[in-house]
């Protein structure tokens, strides 16, 4: 019997883990069919001609199971779990380094403030080149394997070996290991007069303190309006995604509901205690803005709280409940659809077994013009819906329609770029002359406002990269890609550089002074002329 607890345990915590009313109907379930299944593994292990791996022949069936289901149930083994969750909790164990592998030696970005590494002094440029006496630098190592020797429980000890410039004697440190916050609150800033700018890249344990504390930063600072971006936010917990969008409404306005078959129905509202209930609000969205992300922006949008710019969202509606198995291993199980408040469901349409479809999705919207061409929208009168308060027109059909249209610049980044970035070129010369210049750029530019006026990377450095890429067979069409390339190349280093100088918040500022879609909000919110508008049809 102990080899087939896993292929019948997932059925029982599933059951036991339901509401009582829902145990009591247990008699549904076709007891056959489940025996069924035993045999069908008893038989498999024991007969079949080759010997067949147990464990894998188990979790293979159980993912069989939710396959046909829908795109969102799924099965995680114990190290998925561990690597998915992670995230999301907020915090990991280990040394507190933000790092980038240079050729096949970890060079240290940043590291964390207050951390364990920063503490015993290391410092931004270091090298680790061996982890308890064991060599990680020349050795080809992996990076999973690198991170799993530099991560322990909190307490534990690592004796690391550190190569810093200028120096010529190998550096020994001994850190001890500690919880290492994982912020999912990417950037906050003042991105015009009184217009603040916030963007949250996950939603977590977590995020919603962060985000308060960064609205708070800001309110401090003059905030009277706010940029909210969720670009490429994939979501997370849906708890932080209601607590989030709690801080822009009032008392009773419904945030989201969940329909489900065994679930019912059930209601999140406001508790009208939120830090930003007046100021102008304005959330950016994109096709990779899912789930909890697109709860916030339908709650805000349906409320007619703000408006949203950007593209339609990816359409992930579905709500899974996670159930923990007894080795470790999980399946999330969908259980109910979420909805706006005017009443939309956000999940796109899917066919049960078809993922490759599901995957493929924005790609079809690219090919179909959906992301670049605002008259290749079109919607049914069956996918019109109207804002609870002022009644405007908003559209279902799956995931969050923007009020402004943004469309993405397939100009903007060549296919001479993208190689580029592909092979790691633009980040490794990045990397190359933050790492030999450092110094006399913190010398040179004491403030980021300094830099961020005055600082133009070099030209010697673009042409290393164009060189780098040669090497590698990478070369512009023409001269007319190679034009259009190098603007938004520099202005990525200037930012990449202005990232490791300081931190994320001075990547944004300066990253989104080129973003079409951060334009936009800041004309909606009239804090930049406006020229001809694109509301949807």
């Amino acid at each position: 019997m102990n080899r087939l607890w896993k292929i019948t345990a997932w059925a029982f915590v599933a059951l036991i883990s339901m509401q009582p009313s829902v145990r009591a109907q247990r008699s549904m379930v076709n007891e056959s069919l489940l025996q069924k299944l035993q045999m069908a593994e008893i038989y498999v292990n024991n007969l079949y001609v080759e010997k067949v791996d147990e464990e894998k022949l188990v979790e293979d069936a159980i993912r069989g199971m939710l396959e046909k289901l829908d795109p969102h149930s799924s099965y995680s083994t114990p190290k998925e779990v561990k690597a998915m969750n992670e995230p999301l909790e907020g915090s990991f164990e280990g040394i507190g380094v933000q790092f980038n592998m240079v050729e096949d030696t970890l060079m240290v970005i940043q590291p964390v403030t207050n951390g364990p590494s920063e503490k015993v002094g290391i410092i931004a440029g270091d090298r680790i080149i061996s982890v308890n006496d064991t060599a990680i630098a020349g050795v080809k190592m992996t990076k999973e394997e690198i991170m799993r020797r530099l991560r322990g429980p909190k307490g534990t000890k690592v004796k690391l070996g550190i190569v810093r410039m200028d120096i010529k004697d190998v550096l020994s440190f001994t850190v001890t290991r500690d919880k290492i916050p994982v912020k999912s609150v990417d950037a906050a800033y003042m991105i015009r007069p009184e217009v603040g700018y916030i963007r949250i890249g996950s939603f977590g344990a977590t995020t919603h303190t962060e985000f308060v504390e960064a609205m708070e930063k800001l309110q401090g600072m003059g905030m009277k309006k706010l940029v909210l971006d969720l670009q490429e936010n994939g979501g997370g917990y849906m708890q932080a995604a209601v607590n989030v969008a709690n801080e822009f409404l009032s008392k009773g306005d419904l945030i989201v509901y969940t329909e489900g078959r065994v679930t019912g129905s059930q209601r999140y509202e406001a508790k009208g205690n939120g830090r930003f209930m007046d100021g102008e609000v304005v959330v950016l969205v994109d096709e990779y803005s899912a789930s909890a992300a697109e709860i916030v922006t339908g709650a805000i949008q349906d409320n007619d709280r703000g408006f949203v710019v950007g593209r339609r969202t990816f359409g992930k509606g579905l709500v899974q409940r996670p159930i923990d198995l007894p080795d470790g291993s999980m399946i999330r199980l969908t259980v109910a659809h979420y909805y706006t408040p005017s009443g939309r469901c956000i999940q796109k349409p899917y066919t049960k077994g078809d993922k490759k479809d599901y995957a493929m999705d924005v790609y079809n919207r690219l090919k179909h013009g959906e992301l670049t061409s605002i008259d290749s929208i079109h919607f049914a009168d069956s996918l019109k819906f109207y804002t609870l308060k002022q009644k405007r027109l908003v559209y279902g059909g799956g995931g969050i329609m923007p009020d402004f249209f943004v469309p993405l610049d397939t100009t903007l980044y060549t296919k001479y770029h993208r190689q580029l970035a592909a092979k790691s070129i633009i980040l490794n010369a990045n990397l190359r002359y933050v790492d030999k210049y450092r110094k006399k750029l913190k010398a040179a530019y004491p403030t980021f406002e300094k830099f961020k006026e005055t600082f133009e990377i070099p030209q010697s450095v673009t042409d290393n990269i164009i060189k780098e890429g040669e090497k590698k067979d990478i070369k512009p069409q023409d001269d007319d890609e190679l034009q259009r390339t190098l603007p938004y190349l520099k202005a990525q280093m200037k930012a990449l550089v202005a990232r490791d100088l300081w931190d994320m918040s001075e990547y944004y500022s300066i990253f989104n002074e080129r973003s079409a879609i951060v334009s936009k909000a800041l004309q909606v919110l009239k804090a930049e002329p406006e020229p001809d508008s694109q509301p949807l049809p």
